[in-house]
This record gives structure tokens, sequence and C-alpha cells, in this order.
């Protein structure tokens, strides 16, 4: 798999849901509607003095907020160029020292807020928000668009032990592949678990025990999609009657699937724009499927294990440096992981993220070191291992 940029802020906030909730659980906290006595008040005409003073703090307000941008952007921009640096750098095999990151924190802005309008404001129209799909869509999108039904398992521990046994032929070690899972799932996620909803909206299209998004499933159909043809065709073989049968249309959409993913530029943009769509969301259904699920979910893992070792890092991968590369996309994950541990102590996480993507993220905020994420990613690996998931999908291999 090719080194991906930076994570959209979508990622960012599904890594702060993993280290604060099990990501398949996450609930929204709404607040109340307000009451008729409060949106009366609302609708009480301002005074000239509260007018006055409201564009005074307001003035206050945007000469601080625009110094503070003026500093901030002169941060951030340096951390684009530190970052092109150090790209170039690698491409020339180039050794990385300290001074090709800024070892400066970001600015925080600490001026006066923004003052409330005291002059009744019309209602704004909502927006229309993007509709995430959730597992029964993908599962009519498969039926409307291949005339194809995920197989699921009869019970998850059958989805684990597939899942282990190919993970472990693959090359994957146990302790990734369940710290991982503890991590990404909160310890007791489903071959069907979905990112974390608001209400019973899905905020991501993130499923199972890695958590693949639509578009890194259409990426692994177009990159791994031969070998996977190849497997459950020598599968078949064994076969006879009707599961023969049921296994060859599933190897039949799936020459379909692999077709459409790979008749786009290798490019997450355009995979992107695929699992955006009904076919993409076809595609995606894949995940939950027995024999193609566990070969999905291992690969998003160990194209990362595989992309580390081609840059020549010989070191088995930890599952907490795995877990920065399965989030952040290979090449920045790999930025990390290749520092050396004195370095680690000294780098904020600033320098692996956009400005957008940073500031939404109070765990990256919170653990603003490089060794002080990877320190509270293993913690949390440390105790959702202990629930009874994790603890099975370990049995499992």
């Amino acid at each position: 798999m090719h080194s991906r940029p930076i994570r959209s802020t979508l990622h960012v906030l599904a890594f702060a849901l993993s280290l604060t909730a099990p990501r398949a659980l996450a609930v929204e906290n709404r607040a109340p509607p307000p009451t008729d006595a409060a949106t009366g008040a609302m609708a009480q005409a301002a005074s000239p003095e509260a007018i006055a003073e409201y564009r005074r703090k307001l003035r206050e307000y945007q000469e601080a907020r625009a110094a503070f941008d003026q500093e901030a952007g002169a941060y951030w921009s340096q951390i684009a160029e530190k970052r092109r640096g150090r790209n170039a750098k690698r491409r020339e095999h180039v050794q990385i020292t300290l001074d090709d990151y800024v070892l400066t924190q970001p600015p925080v802005y600490t001026g006066p807020k923004r003052p409330i309008n005291p002059e009744p404001q019309a209602p704004s129209e909502p927006g229309e928000r993007k509709y995430i799909p959730v597992v029964t869509d993908l599962i009519k999108a498969a039926a409307d668009a291949y005339q194809w039904a995920p197989q699921q398992p009869a019970s998850d521990i059958e989805f684990k032990r597939a899942y282990a046994r190919f993970a472990l032929s693959a090359g994957l070690t146990r302790e990734q592949a369940v710290r991982v899972y503890a991590f990404e799932t909160g310890g007791n996620g489903t071959h069907a678990s979905q990112s974390g909803f608001h209400g019973t909206r899905a905020i991501s299209t993130a499923i199972g025990y890695n958590q693949l998004l639509t578009t890194n499933t259409v990426e692994l159909l177009a990159e791994q999609g031969p070998e996977l043809i190849k497997i459950l065709s020598q599968k078949a073989l064994s076969l006879s009657g009707p599961a023969r049968r049921a296994m060859e249309h599933k190897i039949g959409v799936l020459k379909k699937m692999v077709a459409e993913a790979r008749s786009v530029p290798d490019d997450w943009s355009a995979h992107e724009k695929i699992g955006d769509t009904p076919q993409g969301w076809a595609m995606h259904a894949m995940v939950l499927d027995i024999d193609v699920g566990p070969m999905l979910q291992t690969h998003k893992l160990l194209t990362s294990v595989l992309f580390a070792r081609t840059k020549g890092y010989d070191r088995p991968l930890t599952a907490a440096e795995l877990e920065m590369m399965n989030l952040t996309g290979d090449g920045t994950g790999f930025d990390m992981v290749t520092m050396p541990l004195a370095m680690r102590e000294q780098v904020p996480t600033s320098n692996f993220f956009q400005r957008s993507g940073y500031e939404r993220n109070p765990v990256a905020i919170r653990h603003n070191t490089v060794a002080k994420l990877l320190a509270v990613t293993d913690s949390r690996m440390d105790a959702n291992s202990r629930e009874p998931g994790a603890k099975e999908l370990a049995a499992s291999f």
C-alpha cells in the first residue's frame, strides 16, 4: 500500500474516541432544548448600552484572534516546511535529526472569548449532513449491486478464529493483532462493530476488529484483490455441492468488486470517491464475510508492517507503533516509529498533524510529545486487553 497523506479530521476524531471510550459504543450527550422562558428572553430587544458593549468586546476579540492566527499560521507553516524537508531527506537516505522537527509546542489562544450578540438573531437553517451508511445499508447495497450477501459467522468466536489463523499465517503476531483490536474496539468489539454513533447516526464507516473505512476496503480490494481471489479459488476446490456453488458465487462477486476498485488510479482520494457510492458500500460489506473479512482485517495491519520492512526497518513493530501507522497512514506513522527513543521525548505531536486536525484532537494536545502519545496508546491497550473480547481473541491464536 502506498504512503497515505495525513488523515482527515474524521480519523483524528476516531483516534480521540479510541482513547476515551469503546468506539463502537460512543454516544452523543445532547443538550436539552431551550425552554419557553429561555427563548422568550432571547427574543427581547437588547438595550443600546448592551449593544455598544458587545461591539466593543467583539473588536477586542477580533484583534486578539487576528494576532493569534498570524502567530499560529507561522507555526503551522514551519511544521509543513519541516515535514517536506524530512520527506526529501528520506528520499535521499539522509539521516533525520532533531533539527528536522519543530521542537516548540503550538501557540495556544489565551485572549478573550467571542462575545454573545445580545441582539435577536434569525434562526439559521441546519445544513444537510452527509449520511454515513450502517451495516444494514452495506448488506442492502451488496444485494442491490451484486445479488449477494456476506456470509456472517454464527458467533463472533468463529470470526476471531478465522482472523487468528490468517493473521498468523500472514506474519502478524498475536500481540500486534490483539492489542490493536483492544485499542480499536475497546476490547469487546465484534466483526460488525461500527465506530461511534451520534444517536442513531454513525459518525464513521469504520467497521470490525481494525475499524476499516469504506476507503480502506476499496483500496485493499484494489491492491490485494488478486491474492484474495486466488485464496478463495483454492478453498473452493476443497468444497462440493451447495457450499462450492456459494463460494463460486462469492468469488464471482469479488472479481467484479476488484475490477471496479482497480478501474481508478491507486490513490486514496480516488478510492474515497468510490467508497462514498452505493457501489463502495457494497464492497465494504466484504468486511463482514467470514472468508474475506479476516483477510481484509489482516491486510489493514500487514501493509503497514510490510511498508516499514521495505523502508529497511527490520525490528518488529510494537502494537502501539503499528497502531500509529494504522491510524495516521504509513508515511506519517513511520516518521514516528523510526524516531530514536531520546528524540521521542522532545518532539511534539504537532509535527504529525495538520492544524485543523490537531486543534480538534484533545488527546494529541494533552499527550503532546511522541513518547507521551505512544505511552497513552500502550496504556489503553493494556487496559482493554483485559476485556472479555480481547481475551477471547488472544485464545483464538
